[in-house]
């Protein structure tokens, strides 16, 4: 069962010393000038980074590139999660960020079979022009252990 945190459980991980958070086990090592982790665990809360998804070469951007960006992108969390002994059924909150609203539709169809049987996470979404490696989407999550 799943555990409920409190406003005040949130803000206690939030503000809690860096001694108590972690970096957390990753799918595969960052370069060393990379400025971030790719999770860190604080308490019982596994923070997430951004994945990105790339389109894949010679791929129409909004089309069948967008998916297979949109699952790239999902499958990286995925494995981060595996990694910490969760999976996407301990996904609390999702952030998404796409370089076209427009997408918005395309990248619900795909996003949503990696929740097939569980409950969904909350979410927000917006667009946000610029993205990281011109990539057309990114997705930070937020897991719950327990």
């Amino acid at each position: 069962m799943m555990k409920i945190l409190t406003a005040a459980a949130l803000l206690a991980v939030a503000i809690a010393p860096p001694a108590l958070a972690q970096p957390a086990p990753a799918p595969q090592p960052l370069p060393a000038k990379l400025p971030f982790s790719p999770a860190v665990r604080a308490g019982d809360i596994l923070f997430l980074s951004g994945q990105i998804g790339q389109v894949p070469e010679g791929m129409d951007r909004h089309k069948e590139g967008f998916d297979a960006a949109v699952r790239n992108a999902m499958e990286s969390i995925g494995k981060i999660l595996k990694d910490n002994g969760l999976d996407f059924g301990h996904v609390v909150k999702c952030t998404v960020m796409l370089d076209d609203m427009a997408d918005w539709p395309r990248f619900n169809a795909a996003y949503l079979p990696y929740f097939e049987g569980k409950r969904l996470p909350a979410r927000s979404a917006f667009g946000a022009d610029g993205l990281a490696m011109g990539a057309p989407l990114e997705v930070e999550c937020i897991a719950a252990f327990g």
